[in-house]
């Protein structure tokens, strides 16, 4: 089923979803699923699954010089996301991205995609590589997260990038697009940031994920903002609590975000870190209830492989 389906059949309730991370390489999809059983519960109708690109590191050789060689820390989104359909009976949705992947390879994995069901996908353009000063497409692959949404929606009507095919089986892929209340680090403007959203969905996408905020009033005038300009899908705010004191310098440099000093403050003057992940789950809760209660159509809480501490603000909030 289609996420926006599940928002419309809803009827006006707030739904929740989860996102987790594939395991690092080596490790198995016991990782993922001591994450899901304890959330399970509530039952969630669709569950994220990132993607992540490649990296480089430096090898070095019998000659004493050093080859780069990429490889990717967190492979096997899609079949994560089949085994989590088959173990848990709820849509998976992975997460597409522009970086390390060719228009060619993106065709191929919605081509698997498609053969296995899985009817949503969330196009983004990812990240730059670690040690890149900004982000460098693939050759032959996608610069925006906008071109993506439009190959993803040429599928969905049958269009494939060989041109000799005739009658393409036409995919059904419902998109998802990521939305910044505190715009993307590298917009110039939150206008400017709103305008290549807008084209996001005027390309073909069905519905918005927020990157993090800590202040509902971020992710209201977000709305407020998209609605003005045209932007009509459902908006679903994202969540994260802060459970450790690093990550008050951490997120806001990895995810350019604003903290609010009444939370930076709490977190600062907690005792031990037993007291700072007490303050971040009353502080999520406090933002959930007051978001479920505006009537969002989802809360969706990226779980970080910390499923206890998103399970204590779920059974405060649902």
């Amino acid at each position: 089923m289609k996420v926006v389906d599940y928002f419309e059949k809803a009827n006006g309730e707030t739904l929740i979803s989860f996102e987790v991370l594939p395991p690092l390489k080596g490790g198995g999809m016991q990782a993922i699923f001591d994450t899901l059983d304890p959330l399970m519960e509530f039952k969630p109708p669709f569950i994220d699954v990132t993607y992540h690109r490649e990296e480089y590191i430096y090898k070095k050789q019998d000659s004493g010089y050093y080859e780069k060689t990429a490889i990717r820390k967190r492979p096997g989104t899609v079949g994560i996301c089949a085994s989590i359909m088959h173990r848990y009976g709820v849509d998976a949705v992975p997460h597409l991205i522009c970086g390390g992947f060719t228009k060619e390879d993106t065709e191929n994995v919605l081509i698997d995609l498609n053969f296995l069901n899985i009817q949503n996908v969330l196009a983004l353009r990812g990240d730059a590589r670690k040690f890149d000063g900004k982000f460098i497409p693939e050759p032959e692959g996608h610069n925006f997260a906008s071109d993506l949404v439009a190959q993803v929606h040429s599928m969905n009507n049958g269009n494939y990038l060989d041109t000799l095919i005739e009658n393409g089986a036409k995919t059904d892929f419902c998109i998802g697009v990521a939305g910044y209340p505190e715009k993307h680090f590298e917009s110039p403007s939150f206008e400017t940031d709103l305008n290549f959203t807008k084209k996001k969905i005027d390309e073909g996408g069905n519905y918005i994920v927020t990157q993090m905020f800590f202040e509902n009033k971020h992710y209201f005038n977000y709305v407020k903002q998209c609605r003005a300009v045209g932007i009509d899908v459902p908006i679903v705010p994202g969540l994260k609590p802060i459970t450790k004191k690093y990550q008050l310098n951490s997120l806001a440099r990895m995810f350019y975000i604003d903290l609010p000093e009444e939370l930076v403050k709490a977190v600062m003057g907690a005792k031990n870190s037993a007291a700072v992940k007490e303050v971040g789950i009353e502080w999520c809760i406090h933002q959930s209830k007051e978001l479920k209660k505006s009537g969002v159509p989802c809360l969706h809480y990226y779980t970080m492989g910390d499923p206890d501490t998103i399970k204590r603000i779920a059974e405060a909030v649902f």
